[in-house]
């Protein structure tokens, strides 16, 4: 079964604008994020791993040049994408940890208000999204079940209407749950904060306190929170809570009173926050026809309900929503076919000559306007390569048609700018500077990412033109039906200030702060580098995203403290499934967290496959001299330095970046960059070692013993834990 791809980054290339000329920091790189998966970004600084990580949430310097390629997550190119749509993905969905944590977080702003600003502005926005996406699948779903049975429309339109009604009960029903559950918590928080005081006699601002408990205490009288028959012991405690604080600084039995009347309403409240929950969905439609189930069981309750749902609509429904469903596919199973014929065509036009401008326009449009019309608007999971293909190829034909209109222009420029250099020269004067390249448009190369684009989105869609199985159709169908369910109760989720705070709370537990409840009003600088990386974890992680990505953050801390932040994202990656996009120059650091490895060196991808094929198969010299400079406690040799330093990205080499410095380096690497020669399925690397002809060379002696040591480890631990367990 093939992995969820997270976000997959397609020859990406970006420069950057400087005084001296366009640094080349990014050079055609390509790679696949799956989803639960760690894939470690590896080099040393300026291989352009951590300009790729800044690409992909949008934050890259204003000097920075997007010369190519494409960043696709959830059917958009992240290169293309508005400010306004980047806000809704940045911290909701793609979250990013930097290397050193007061980067992150504001010095004068207490630790507990940093971690809940985030939660309250993305919920705001989340309830927004909720309501338009709920909206416009239900109008789209109506849409084609009409379509699929027209002499059935009045049935299709009862059953809509039903689904919407029982969908606005649920709502109501969830929302009225939710501000009673969250004045329960915020009623737990008032009353550990009150027990706390009293414990160290600081009664100055117990009154206040326990007035604001009372009104909370009230709020959180619910039938599924707090029900109505515990609500006179409620209010009798907390009345008498609120006379014993007005005097408990004067009495000791006074004080002793409100504890124990305190810690009464604490247990009640507990013990409700931590019973099981309705299901809404269920229940609003039992409501809506009258047949709720009685049960004071929450989990009979809800097989009660749920059962009647299935019975009594879910089932009809269903059948009708599939049909729905299967007529779209139809519809845009046909519009693909459509689609492809004129990718063929645009693939047989861009084999030719492109001189004729309006012609490459009037092609582009009519092959772009077939492809967007054949995207499915039902469907939930967006095909990205098709939902980002008009966007992409139009940028192509802009750049081409630049060129065609600049290119000689800017040739005239360098050759006078060259015949200035030589005559200096040729005066006995050796010029203090260099000539930049001409910065031309290669209309070749763009005419060939132009075919290269056509082909993959036609092969793509020659693989999709087979028709779903009825499986299938059911499986989308549940989907589509999941996928209201939740934007109905995202509408309704309000994140107020009291539950942010108890977010907050939760999550500072999670990554391993001691005393949350304490630490929450601290500012960063009461918080050693490991605490606060902790914090900044925590920050990320406040609104569940998808993706993470982690830019050496580890880098600032010692040791010790780095083993333990690498295990505890490692831990939240299983725990969470997360996406993580490790960006590192020390491989060390990945060995026990990387489920694939991409090695960079001058902006290039030189070696790329899983964590067991660079540590046990490490191809390409740039990756031996990395393994050879990283220490560990069995080697006793002296670590090998990589010897020289990185190129001028101003004037990118010839041929193989890392020649100059690779004491294995041929001929050849000085003249032309290597391909990809692929060792397995998984593992490729760029270097002309691995050409048939090219003589066999070994990795040197420090990284073959090493590896050979961590397979005689790892056999020893495999055969130590095959004895245990016989």
């Amino acid at each position: 079964m093939d992995r969820q791809k997270s976000l997959e980054v397609k020859n990406l290339r970006i420069s950057f604008r400087t005084n001296a000329g366009k640094v080349q920091a990014v050079r055609d790189i390509s790679f696949d994020l799956y989803k639960g998966e760690t894939l470690a970004i590896v080099g040393e600084s300026g291989s352009g791993k951590s300009v790729t990580s800044k690409a992909i949430l949008g934050i890259q310097a204003g000097n920075a040049i997007y010369e190519g390629g494409e960043i696709l997550y959830d059917g958009q190119d992240l290169l293309k994408i508005s400010e306004e749509d980047f806000y809704k993905l940045r911290g909701d969905k793609i979250a990013m940890i930097f290397q050193d944590p007061l980067s992150s977080l504001n010095p004068i702003m207490r630790i507990g208000k940093q971690l809940t600003e985030a939660m309250l502005l993305k919920g705001k926005a989340r309830q927004k999204a909720s309501r338009v996406n709920s909206k416009q699948k239900i109008a789209l779903l109506q849409k084609y079940m009409q379509q699929n049975s027209p002499a059935s429309a009045d049935e299709t339109n009862k059953q809509i209407e039903v689904f919407k009604s029982f969908e606005l009960e649920h709502a109501r029903l969830e929302q009225e749950y939710n501000a009673a559950y969250d004045a329960a918590s915020e009623a737990v928080v008032e009353i550990d904060d009150a027990l706390f005081r009293i414990s160290k006699n600081a009664l100055d601002d117990i009154k206040n306190r326990v007035r604001k408990l009372r009104r909370f205490v009230m709020q959180s009288v619910d039938e599924f929170v707090v029900p109505e028959k515990e609500k006179s012991t409620l209010e009798s405690l907390s009345k008498a809570a609120y006379a014993h604080s007005k005097r408990a600084e004067y009495s000791e039995e006074a004080r002793r009173a409100l504890e124990e009347e305190l810690s009464s309403l604490s247990s009640i409240l507990k013990s409700a926050l931590n019973k099981e929950k309705p299901d809404f969905y269920a229940l609003g439609y039992a409501r809506f026809v009258n047949k709720a189930s009685q049960s004071a069981d929450i989990s009979r309750m809800n097989a009660e309900n749920n059962k009647l749902l299935k019975i009594g609509f879910l089932d009809s429904f269903s059948a009708l929503a599939q049909g729905g469903v299967s007529y779209a596919d139809g519809v845009f199973a046909a519009k693909r076919a459509e689609a492809l014929k004129e990718l063929g065509e645009a693939e047989a036009y861009l084999n030719t000559n492109l001189s004729d401008t309006a012609e490459l326009k009037r092609r582009v449009e009519q092959v772009c306007s077939k492809v967007d019309a054949s995207i499915n608007d039902l469907d939930i999971v967006k095909d990205s390569m098709a939902c980002t293909f008009s966007g992409s190829l139009k940028d192509f034909r802009k750049t081409y048609m630049t060129g065609l209109r600049t290119n000689a222009k800017k040739q005239r420029k360098y050759d006078r700018q060259m015949a200035r250099y030589n005559k200096r020269i040729e005066k006995g004067k050796a010029p203090d500077w260099k000539v930049a390249a001409a910065s031309t448009i290669d209309l070749e190369q763009v005419r060939l990412n132009m075919l290269e684009h056509v082909r993959n989105l036609k092969e793509h869609y020659t693989i999709l033109s087979a028709e779903l199985s009825a499986e299938e159709t059911a499986r989308k169908t549940e989907r589509l039906l999941d996928y209201l369910k939740e934007n109905t109760s995202g509408m309704v989720f309000k994140v107020t200030k009291s539950m942010a705070k108890q977010r907050a709370l939760k999550l500072m537990e999670e990554v391993g702060i001691p005393e949350p409840e304490k630490r929450y009003r601290s500012y960063p600088f009461e918080f050693s580098g490991g605490m606060r990386q902790r914090i900044v974890i925590a920050i990320a992680l406040a609104a569940n995203p998808d993706i993470l990505i982690c830019d050496e953050p580890t880098t600032a801390l010692d040791v010790t403290i780095q083993a333990q932040i690498l295990e505890l994202i490692n831990e939240l990656k299983r725990r969470r499934n997360l996406s993580i996009i490790f960006i590192t120059h020390d491989l060390g650091v990945v060995a026990n967290m990387a489920d694939r490895i991409a090695v960079m060196y001058a902006g290039k991808i030189v070696e790329y496959g899983t964590a067991d094929d660079v540590f046990y198969s490490p191809a390409h010299p740039y990756t031996w001299a990395l393994l050879s400079s990283m220490p560990d406690l069995d080697t006793k040799d002296k670590l090998e330095a990589i010897p020289g330093t990185p190129p001028d990205m101003l004037y990118p080499p010839v041929g193989d970046a890392f020649a100059a410095r690779n004491k294995y380096a041929m001929k050849i690497d000085f003249k032309q960059q290597p391909p990809r020669f692929y060792i397995s399925d998984t593992h490729w690397a760029a270097t002309w070692l691995l050409h048939p002809d090219a003589p066999k060379i070994d990795p040197p002696a420090i990284v073959t013993d090493r590896i050979a040591r961590m397979k005689q480890k790892n056999a020893n631990e495999y055969a130590k834990e095959a004895s245990s367990n016989d």
